[in-house]
């Protein structure tokens, strides 16, 4: 017997055939596909996506124990020269000034020859593990101890643009999350009053691509970074507008989200709603607590001496460095502070004088970062903070021009360090070649690095993943990465 459109009869069971199959046994035929997506992850990307009954930024299991609750990543927009800071080179100093055969790339492209230039900094050993560390940071240089070093790092690109996207998101092109949005995605924030993922920029500007560097691509804008300044008004365009009250805003807030749940009812699987909801209740708590958040007016004169905060070289990035402290203790899970914005010698970008260039920057971050760690210690916060430096490449160990210090990008081979978190303490991983041209020993792309710090933070690097244009996206790509075992304790 055959019925229209492959349908039964609606007087004997009312339902599709789908329906009837589904429902025959009281729906045992539907445990294998449950079992099957279970195994796959399905639900609990399905969660961290929607983020259950607390909306996108509620808190989120971590796929294993964590060893790390919040990051603190220290951006030295420019590119710092690893060979004049943390990576020894004893054999360029009696090559200063000689041409030799050597193979660099940089944003001019490939050469051939070059003309050294050495160190222009001495280099004196630190802490029980003997690590060298140039006089541009003794300060930092006093917690060696407690630091990894990692001096094989290197990157897909040169250029200032797409290798900054390539250190915040993984790609070397715009569209992407960024580190700060996949661990603000994974996990929610255990301070529903302040943003999950913070970031303060120098005074003289933000870096190219601009909030490429913070946003959230794909993902909704609920995971984006938040820009902090860390004085005046905190956030812009937070404060009730002139000539309302607060009661008035708030049954305001009320009608519009009693309107947007409504809507949403019928669409639970709209994460775009879901976080549009959410982000108009984070702001509106917001007006209260970011102002107390950036207050450091009851903080002790020692805690402001450790951070440089009463020295004009060192104020402005020692004030944002205690505040990320002081974010840490509020619960925020990412905050990431800029040395260097605009251009040229405004960062660490040493074209020219590098000299001139690197003195001035170091010197407004050595003392400030040093602050940092000592203060999470003392407050016992650095075991469960991972703190990481580090710009978009380093620095070639020949001249760019025919005259003057100045050195070439260096995407091939450069040196970034990371302390607390679970992090091993006082050891140095990978190498360069003698000259600190290229990585040569133990080579670790960018997406390692991520992986590790999404791993210390209880999150699987590849099981992390948000479902976009067909695939299940991950921060690591969808070829995968694993955590660096030699860094992690």
């Amino acid at each position: 017997m055959k019925f229209p459109d492959n349908r039964f009869p609606k007087n004997l069971c009312g339902h599709t055939r789908r329906e009837f199959l589904w429902q025959t046994g009281a729906g045992f035929t539907s445990l294998g596909l449950i079992d099957s997506l279970t195994r796959d992850g399905y639900f609990d990307k399905l969660d961290r996506k929607n983020g259950g009954e607390g909306g996108p930024l509620a808190p989120k299991a971590p796929h294993h124990a964590p060893k790390a609750k919040a990051c603190i990543f220290l951006f030295m927009y420019g590119g710092p020269s690893h060979v004049d800071t943390f990576d020894y080179k004893p054999k360029l100093y009696p090559l200063d000034g000689k041409t030799i055969d050597i193979k660099t790339k940089g944003r001019g492209g490939t050469k051939a020859k070059g003309r050294v230039v050495g160190p222009k900094w001495k280099f004196k050993q630190y802490g029980e593990c003997g690590k060298y560390v140039s006089d541009l940071f003794p300060h930092v240089g006093r917690y060696v101890d407690d630091m990894a070093f990692v001096h094989s790092m290197y990157a897909d690109s040169p250029l200032h643009g797409s290798a900054m996207l390539m250190m915040n998101s993984g790609r070397i092109f715009s569209g992407a999350p960024c580190l700060g949005s996949w661990v603000n995605y994974g996990l929610g924030t255990e301070n529903q009053n302040l943003p999950g993922f913070v970031v303060m920029l120098d005074k003289s500007g933000g870096p190219i691509s601009g909030a490429k560097n913070w946003h959230s691509g794909y993902m909704p804008a609920v995971y984006q970074g938040t820009v902090l300044r860390p004085s005046g008004e905190p956030i812009l365009d937070l404060n009730v507008p002139d000539g309302m009250s607060d009661r008035e805003q708030r049954r305001l807030l009320d009608v519009l989200k009693e309107q947007n749940e409504a809507h949403l009812s019928t669409r639970s699987d709209d994460s775009d709603l879901a976080a549009r909801i959410q982000s108009y209740e984070l702001a509106y708590r917001m007006q209260s607590h970011a102002p107390e958040a950036i207050d450091i007016a009851n903080e002790d004169q020692r805690t402001k001496d450790l951070y440089g905060i009463d020295d004009p070289k060192t104020e402005d990035f020692g004030r944002k460095c205690l505040l990320a402290r002081r974010m840490v203790e509020r619960g925020v899970r990412f905050i990431q502070i800029y040395s260097g914005g605009n251009h040229n010698d405004h960062n660490w970008d040493a074209h020219g004088d590098l000299e001139d260039n690197h003195n001035k920057h170091a010197g407004a971050t050595d003392k400030p970062i040093a602050g940092l760690l000592a203060d999470l210690k003392q407050r016992g916060l650095l075991d469960s903070t991972i703190v990481v430096w580090g710009g978009e490449f380093g620095r070639q160990p020949t001249a760019e021009y025919a005259k003057g210090t100045g050195r070439d990008h260096n995407s091939a081979g450069f040196t970034m360090w990371l302390a607390g978190g679970g992090i091993k303490k006082g050891v140095s991983i990978g190498t360069t070649d003698e000259l600190g041209n290229e990585a040569v020993e133990k080579p670790m792309h960018v997406k390692h690095l991520h992986a590790t710090i999404l791993h210390q933070m209880g999150l699987d690097p590849n099981r992390l993943s948000y479902f976009h244009a067909g695939l299940a996206q991950r921060l690591v790509g969808t070829e995968g990465a694993n955590p660096v075992p030699d860094l992690i304790a």
